[in-house]
């Protein structure tokens, strides 16, 4: 049953007499308590904070003389006190709350200003299970819940970077802060929380190997608001969530204005790309356009494996993201620039390469200091209409897979290396895909398509376009190994693949009709291998 308000109206300013400051993270701390000692705010404080405030000079009370109960069982017991939270919920304006308050002794506490241990820091380090648990707070999100509700008359903070507007507002107003602020303030406590609670209860599902817990939520932490979402009438911001994986979110700007939403979109999906050819097996480059590769390929050099990517399909390359898997180097960086690009990603740079990229002000570069690691295990997420689809991430690598020879011919070993790259851009073309691939490059990619025979067709028409403007006498396709990410349901696409130049096909296979694939492959003496693992993207 729902609890009845008394309607007692919240003043619109609020006199800070008493603060309460409890941290984890110092930064800042001792600046904002001095600050508050100057204005005559009595200081109440806990653990380290209490010992940094009093090594810096600053005059103040042990939450353990407010309480009358020393701080026990290494410090999980030291704020859970009516005395504490008495302080933090009583209505300033409500006659009963105020005889309670008196007859118990519990003095007002008028900003809290708390921030919690550092789980998810300890999470992403890779703590282990006794050392995660005990950097789960209790009494400090018990406190910001508290001062958040009764936020009418407490003033709360929980982010350093927040100490400075609640500064400037008691500078203005005598030591007051207006209900606006509190408001946007008890806002963002209980976000924080939430996020708090939500990376403890993700963790514990990981832990414990829960797969899809009955409870899931996702939380993140604002890093930038975009100008705008995929068009100009949507609103977006960008939000991590702070996995330690190395790609879009962690990555470091050097240059160029800020990201777009679908900037951000475009260049995650070319970063996962390209981290599955690992640098020391050789450069390998991936040029993206709204979310789909319009090239890859490895090379002798970066610059080898740019142009071979680019040769693909220029004209789609145009604006487009490029990943690299290895440092960018000038002569890289040279070829790059020629090019109207919209983002580079790399996991670093040489600074005659970044000199080279300055050239252009607005194209973006950002640097990684690693690869992210496709075996590496996690969520995602979609939203739809009321509800939230999560999944573990697609974390299959065509190494690990035992490829099964299913036609008369086996592939050659050049045709079996150009199925395995095909397959391994296949994970990453939106479905319906199909690649084509040829030494180390691909030569047509068809993405999608309602239909695989249509893929199979635009893939073909693409390196009929690249060779043309290459001057090639025929297309890449001729000869080379093409993947489809799904079955084949009829040997139509195969067909289409076939007549485009294919002569090795990489699929999953478990088609109802596969015996007919199969069948349309040996006639025209093409090699097939099924992996028994599809990569539908949508």
């Amino acid at each position: 049953m729902a609890v009845a308000s008394k309607k007692i109206p919240a003043p619109d300013k609020v006199r800070i007499k008493t603060a309460l400051l409890s941290v984890s993270d110092k930064k800042g701390i001792v600046d904002l308590a001095r600050a508050l000692a100057d204005m005559g705010v009595k200081l109440l404080s806990t653990g380290g904070t209490y010992k940094a405030l009093v090594e810096a000079g600053l005059a103040a009370t042990d939450v353990s003389e407010v309480t009358g109960f020393p701080e026990i069982m290494d410090g999980r017991v030291k704020t859970l006190h009516p005395n504490v939270h008495g302080g933090l919920l009583a209505i300033r304006d409500d006659a009963d709350h105020l005889a309670a308050m008196e007859k118990h002794g519990i003095g007002a506490i008028d900003l809290a200003v708390i921030n919690l241990y550092p789980f998810e820091e300890v999470r992403a380090a890779g703590g282990d299970y006794p050392t995660t648990v005990e950097n789960i707070d209790i009494g400090g999100p018990a406190m910001i819940r508290a001062s958040a509700k009764n936020h009418a008359y407490v003033t709360v903070v929980t982010d350093p970077s927040d100490y400075e507007a609640l500064l400037d507002a008691l500078h203005k107003d005598g030591c007051q802060t207006p209900y606006s602020l509190r408001q946007q303030f008890a806002a963002k406590a209980y976000a924080r929380t939430a996020a708090y609670d939500a990376a403890i209860s993700n963790w514990f599902a990981e832990a414990l190997a829960i797969d899809m817990p009955r409870h899931r939520v996702l939380g993140g932490l604002l890093k930038e608001e975009m100008r705008y979402g995929e068009n100009p009438h949507q609103k977006a911001g960008f939000y991590v969530t702070g996995e330690k994986r190395p790609g879009v979110a962690t990555a470091r700007l050097l240059q160029g204005k800020q990201l777009s939403y679908n900037n951000i979109n475009d260049t995650d999906a070319a970063f996962e790309l390209v981290s599955e050819f690992l640098p020391e097996n050789g450069p390998a480059c991936a040029i993206i356009k709204h979310a789909n590769p319009c090239g890859v390929a490895v090379g002798k050099s970066l610059k080898d494996a740019y142009s071979r990517a680019l040769a693909c399909d220029s004209v789609s390359a145009f604006g487009g993201i490029i990943a690299l898997n290895q440092i960018l180097d000038a002569e890289t960086a040279e070829e790059i620039v020629k090019l109207f690009t919209e983002v580079i990603i790399a996991p670093g740079v040489t600074d005659e390469a970044q000199a080279i990229i300055a050239r252009k002000a607005n194209l973006r570069l950002l640097v990684t200091d690693g690869l992210a690691d496709p075996r590496a295990s996690g969520l995602t997420a979609k939203t739809v209409s009321g509800g939230l689809l999560v999944q573990s991430r697609d974390n299959v690598v065509v190494e690990d897979l035992d490829l099964k020879v299913v036609t008369r011919r086996a592939p050659t070993p050049s045709e079996l290396e150009d199925m395995k790259f095909a397959f391994k851009i296949a994970k990453h073309v939106k479905s319906n895909a199909v690649i084509y691939a040829k030494d180390g490059q691909t030569a047509g990619i068809g993405a999608g398509q309602m239909s695989r025979v249509d893929s199979a067709r635009i893939a073909a028409q693409k390196a009929e376009d690249a060779a043309k403007a290459l001057g090639l006498s025929e297309p890449l396709t001729r000869g080379s190994a093409v993947a489809s990410e799904a079955f084949y349901p009829f040997a139509d696409g195969l067909l289409a693949a076939i007549a485009a130049g294919a002569t090795a096909v990489i699929q999953p296979g478990g088609s109802m009709r596969d015996a007919e694939v199969i069948a349309a492959a040996d006639e025209h003496n093409v090699a097939m291998v099924f992996t028994g693992i599809r990569h539908f993207r949508h």
